[in-house]
């Protein structure tokens, strides 16, 4: 396969070299000839461009930063968006309202859930209108959340060939394999719902259906879901769903904290930023963990590699239902297992949700 062309929109971001990373590690399977990184903010870009040009130093990648979306996206194989509209101050009051009014303040669900996609979807139809006609091979690998609502967006209103990420089911196959002290690759899901509100209605390991056993593992669920709800769902659950059926619990916990998960995060990102300027530094930082979106660049760039070399492996996306989940309308986004070869994401057949679920994810 020829050398690939990958621009990232929103490459000024903080999370970028845990994605050039991840194409670091995948380099001799997956080769890149070279990454455009395109930011509004200069100064991001110029700092974080940096970094990830020192650690793409070491397989000969060419790195170029481009505040020109143009330039960025012409000819591009793949286009990686991961961008916040309004940067991390707009989180922080899409957090910080809602509590003003007795609401959970979240960054992808409720009203903050919603205010960023009310601000992200002209921006990102923006983007895609500019795929279409710079790159209108490239596949856009949507990151940038709320993931499914801006995915559905993306599909329902262009003709750019969209398929939304999310870390989460890949960070669920771990913490299973954690618990249960086997390699990730033993484990499979067979995974239902949407974006931040779904779960794994069956676990397999080597085959075997380990669900139940799981759902009596106490540790894994840290006091995050009853044994009574875990046994009523009969599922293993994704961790957000704690804002939905933990609603009370959440909102005291927020209202008497010290502050949002935002305005820990500015501070966690100003520290970042600082790092990266360290003209010694060619590898991302530990600290990068603490700022949330673990195995993203594995989740992105195994992706990546599915479609750019037809594997027909089975990754868990955000992708048009179709027919996959009949409680929902065809043109939905929806996060199931999908084969994934050369023309994209194929999702297999969900059939209906269980009744303990259905109302939640309709509704």
């Amino acid at each position: 396969m020829k050398p690939l062309k990958v621009a990232v929109i929103g490459g000024g971001s903080t999370y970028t070299p845990e994605l050039v990373d991840g194409f670091i590690r995948y380099y001799e399977e997956l080769p890149i000839e070279s990454i455009y990184l395109q930011d509004t903010d200069t100064n991001r870009l110029e700092i974080v461009g940096g970094l990830a040009r020192r650690m793409l130093a070491r397989i000969g990648v060419r790195l170029c930063t481009t505040t020109d979306r143009a330039e960025a996206l012409h000819g591009a194989d793949f286009v990686v968006t991961q961008l916040r509209v309004g940067g991390m101050a707009a989180r922080a009051l899409d957090e910080r309202i809602p509590l003003d009014y007795g609401v959970i303040g979240q960054e992808t669900t409720g009203p903050g859930g919603f205010a960023k996609a009310l601000r992200t979807v002209p921006v990102m139809l923006e983007i895609a209108r500019d795929v279409s006609q710079l790159a209108p091979q490239a596949w856009l690998i949507n990151f940038t959340n709320p993931s499914g609502l801006i995915t559905e967006a993306i599909l329902r209103h262009t003709d750019v060939k969209a398929v939304g990420l999310c870390n989460v089911p890949i960070n669920m196959v771990r913490t299973i394999a954690q618990a249960l002290e086997v390699d990730p690759s033993r484990i499979e899901l067979d995974y239902v719902g949407l974006n931040h509100l779904s779960w794994a209605r069956r676990v397999w390991l080597d085959g075997e259906d380990v669900t139940a056993r799981l759902l009596e593992t106490a540790a894994l669920w840290h006091g995050e879901f009853s044994p009574t709800l875990l046994q009523q769902w009969g599922m293993v659950p994704n961790y957000y769903l704690r804002y939905f059926v933990h609603t009370n619990h959440v909102l005291e916990e927020q209202q008497n904290g010290p502050q949002t998960r935002a305005e820990y995060l500015q501070e966690v990102e100003a520290e970042l930023l600082r790092l990266y300027q360290d003209p010694n530094l060619n590898e991302k930082p530990t600290l990068l963990e603490t700022r949330g979106g673990a195995f993203y660049s594995t989740a992105a760039v195994e992706l990546i590699r599915a479609i750019a070399q037809d594997r027909r492996e089975v990754h868990i996306v955000n992708v048009q239902n179709g027919s996959a989940m009949p409680d929902l309308p065809p043109e939905s986004v929806v996060e199931v297992p999908a084969v994934i070869s050369k023309s994209g994401p194929h999702p297999l057949a969900a059939g209906p949700l269980p009744a303990s679920i259905r109302g939640l994810v309709v509704s």
